[in-house]
């Protein structure tokens, strides 16, 4: 598009003299179908275009101040520092002039703090900057983010069924003409069979969510090019502002969106750091009973938009050729997500200090599981936070016993449903143990038990060492718990996989990590 196709207020935007405050030349428009943001130096301005696509309407100059203003309130929540003000756009003659100083206003927009464009998570992970603590960080910013969200009658009935589904419908409606293009024929039918079957069989657990409180006003388009880190804070930023059905949604819809991204561009151990630190902070572990639902919307929502490229006579041929097997790819993947998987339950087993949660995470990162530590599970009964320290009431025989019970029930849950289920515990008891063993074996799953062991003296100098985790385990506990531990019984041995974990870790992990794969395809 040329600077003179440009609607007169964006050309004189373009001009440094427009503003009442220094700007870096020259001043940088970018735009998408539905906005234009120049970018000034210091400050970023955005404009809605008047446009209306049913499922957005910025057509008139009111909806455009509205939806300017929503979008300032709920940016607000994720990015603070980055969302300023609203600002009117005043014109006298065919000047056009910031505020409503001069004239009639004829447009709005949100002005914003202007980042550097580098600390956008997307360009971090073309460069390799993505690191797996970073994904802990995320996830914590996004309890946060989700605890403080709004919540109220009207908010959660967009977490009935009837609702949920109208945009699963839409979708299968508009990707339909793609099949033998982009998608197969078989990607479209089971995908929507799962989905179809889903919605008529899980109604009980969409009724959970609601009565949960689980539906809330969340950020609705959470990928890695919404996520930036700036001034060592991770931002939200770019929230669905303009309709409600998109934002008014389950938290597990935010979640999956991003682990979706992530493991679109091949990095299922980034989005696990990620998935596994928000459901620990959040104690959220039956909502992921919903993941693989949401998982295959959002991939499903990536090929449609992708294939719309398609039919626009003014997208090159050579573009369209890559639309077409970038969709492909997304479509292939909403498939993938909808196909029943095996899960098994994983057993760690080890005193304090013996490394069984750092097998665990790296476990975790390969097979994607899910790692329910039971101290995290703990203080979520005793419903303290985790970073508190526990007290001698959170250590009695009875809270232990229901921490086992509620660890084990959760893990055989997820397993059930295809999670490889990772339960991250002393497990040093015959009687857990065996609970443990006759529950899988009860719902037709495999187990193992992975035994993690050190010298006395590497234990106790790690639990000397150990700060800032939950865990409240200390040096001087150490003699009571390896007095305590009970030996394997001969059953048991047919489970058991024994690490000794002063000793090369990652080479270990591998082979256990094929012993699992190999336990599952039997």
């Amino acid at each position: 598009m040329t600077e003179t196709s440009l609607p007169p207020v964006i050309q004189q935007m373009l001009k440094p003299d427009f503003y009442p405050h220094p700007v870096q030349e020259p001043i940088h428009l970018e735009q998408t179908h539905v906005s234009y943001v120049l970018l000034t130096g210091e400050y970023a301005y955005k404009l809605k275009k008047p446009v209306n696509f049913g499922f957005l309407d910025f057509s008139t100059l009111e909806l455009r101040r509205h939806f300017c203003q929503e979008e300032l309130r709920m940016n607000q929540r994720g990015a603070p520092d980055l969302y300023l003000e609203v600002v009117a756009i005043s014109q006298d003659g065919d000047r056009f002039y910031l505020g409503e100083g001069e004239g009639e206003v004829v447009e709005y927009a949100v002005k914003m703090r202007q980042f550097p464009q580098e600390a956008l998570f997307s360009g971090m992970f073309e460069r390799n900057e993505l690191t797996e603590e970073l994904m802990q960080r995320l996830g914590q910013v996004v309890a946060e983010f989700h605890a403080k969200s709004a919540t109220n009658d009207y908010i959660r009935s967009f977490g009935q069924v009837s609702q949920i589904r109208e945009a699963f419908d839409q979708n299968y409606e508009q990707s339909q003409k793609y099949i033998g293009g982009p998608q197969t024929q078989q990607w479209f039918d089971q995908t929507q069979d799962y989905s179809d079957r889903f919605f008529a069989e899980r109604q009980d657990l969409f009724a959970s969510r609601i009565q949960n409180h689980r539906i809330r006003e969340c950020h609705g388009d959470l990928h890695a090019r919404n996520i930036s880190l700036w001034q060592d804070k991770i931002v939200l930023f770019d929230c669905i502002e303009f309709n409600e059905p998109f934002r008014f949604v389950d938290v597990m819809y935010d979640v999956a969106f991003a682990v979706m991204d992530l493991e679109a561009r091949g990095r299922q151990d980034l989005g696990n750091a990620f998935l596994n630190t928000y459901i620990e902070q959040t104690g959220d572990w039956e909502g992921l009973q919903l993941l693989p639902l949401y998982l295959s919307r959002q991939a499903y929502v990536r090929a449609k938009v992708t294939s719309f490229l398609l039919d626009d006579p003014a997208v090159p041929e050579p573009q369209k050729a890559k639309a077409s097997q970038t969709a492909s790819e997304y479509y292939k993947l909403a498939w993938e997500y909808t196909q029943q998987k095996q899960g098994q339950v994983i057993l760690m087993s080890g005193v304090s200090g013996s490394g069984k949660s750092t097998v665990a995470r790296k476990l975790a990162r390969k097979l994607g599981a899910i790692h329910l530590r039971s101290d995290a599970v703990r203080k979520h009964l005793a419903g303290i936070p985790l970073t508190q320290r526990g007290g001698d009431d959170l250590y009695t025989p009875e809270m232990s016993q229901k921490t086992y019970n509620r660890l084990l029930e959760l893990g055989l849950l997820l397993a059930s449903q295809g999670f490889n289920a990772i339960l991250d515990a002393k497990y040093d008891r015959v009687a857990y143990r065996e609970k443990a063993i006759a529950g899988a074996k009860e719902q037709g799953l495999s187990l193992r038990l992975i035994n993690c062991i050190a010298p006395v003296e590497v234990l106790r100098e790690r639990l000397r060492q150990r700060t800032g985790d939950i865990a409240d385990a200390t040096a001087d506990l150490l003699e009571s718990q390896l007095a305590a531990l009970e030996p394997y019984t001969a059953e048991e041995r047919h489970y058991v996989t024994s690490l000794d974990t002063s000793q090369d870790l990652d080479e270990q992990v591998q082979e256990v990590h094929h012993q699992l794969s190999a336990q599952l395809l039997h």
